[in-house]
């Protein structure tokens, strides 16, 4: 058989084997439900809260500012579609034309409900133009969404100035961070933001499962109701394997990313090289 090299981790990774160990238990086992009031619900509820714990841990913030959902995409339909809910008095919400397309669906909605919606464009180099979005921020602005690393042009984004513009106006800021959590330096306290998107299975966790950082305080109104799970934010029986399993990739992250990035670089430099080489003309 031949054997494949796999390099699109921006679209998912494995389950790495120490992940998968902590996860398994929960499946057979430890199947309880989070929500159950005896004392076997409450050991799953622990292991619910030591998830939460090693997601705050790696970006830095408090565990109860971590709400679980099924991934990225619903953390974006939540902070996105719940923050324009909660801010009844703003119609106005900017974001990129390069945003992933989570952000731009939901952009593309909130249009259609009479929201004042801002698509920026971005330069040759894939960045906006800070003057472009000065320009188009204001106090009916009742929230910015920017992501932090671009999963196809690769384009990390100098979110300070955004965020400190944001704040300026006082209205809130999200950043769409799969691409960024595990991989680069990434603390939600230090960079100010108001809500952070995450998915597990693109960092080495299960498919499935994400969570969003709502910093405290910040008006959020639930998408879906029904049992009053996180915080009422978010119900639904908790997917107890996929939290076990995103706190432990999440830890993994914390523990690996400096030694991995450095692999990671030296592999990149190589491809280059080697292009170099035999191309002429790349960029």
């Amino acid at each position: 058989m031949e054997k494949q090299i796999y390099l699109d981790y921006n679209a998912t990774t494995p389950v790495h084997v120490r992940v998968l160990e902590e996860m398994l238990p929960w499946f057979t086992d430890q199947f309880w439900n989070a929500a159950s009031s005896h004392h076997l619900g409450a050991k799953a509820r622990n292991a619910v809260e030591t998830g939460r714990e090693q997601v705050a841990e790696l970006i830095g913030c408090q565990k109860t500012e971590i709400i679980f959902t099924s991934g990225s995409t619903e953390s974006i339909n939540l902070a996105i579609k719940g923050a324009a809910e909660a801010s009844l008095n703003r119609t106005g919400f900017i974001t990129s034309a390069a945003e992933h397309k989570a952000v731009l669906d939901v952009a593309a909605w909130l249009e259609e409900q009479g929201k004042k919606v801002t698509l920026l464009p971005v330069d040759s180099h894939g960045e906006i133009d800070t003057n472009l979005f000065l320009s188009n921020l204001s106090s009916d602005t009742a929230l910015v969404s920017l992501m932090a690393a671009n999963n196809e042009t690769g384009v990390i984004t100098q979110l300070e100035t955004f965020i400190e513009e944001t704040k300026k106006v006082n209205s809130l800021f999200h950043t769409d961070a799969t691409q960024a959590v595990g991989r680069l330096p990434f603390n939600v306290e230090t960079l100010g933001v108001d809500l952070a998107s995450l998915s597990g299975h693109k960092i080495y966790g299960p498919k499935g499962v994400g969570a969003l950082y709502i910093r405290r305080g910040t008006p959020i109104e639930p998408m879906s109701h029904g049992g009053g799970h996180e915080r009422g934010l978010r119900s639904g029986t908790l997917n107890v394997p996929g939290i076990v399993g995103l706190g432990a990739a999440a830890q993994l992250c914390g523990e690996l990313r400096e030694k991995r990035n450095k692999k990671t670089k030296e592999l990149v430099d190589r491809l280059v090289k080697g292009l170099r080489q035999e191309l002429l003309d790349i960029q």
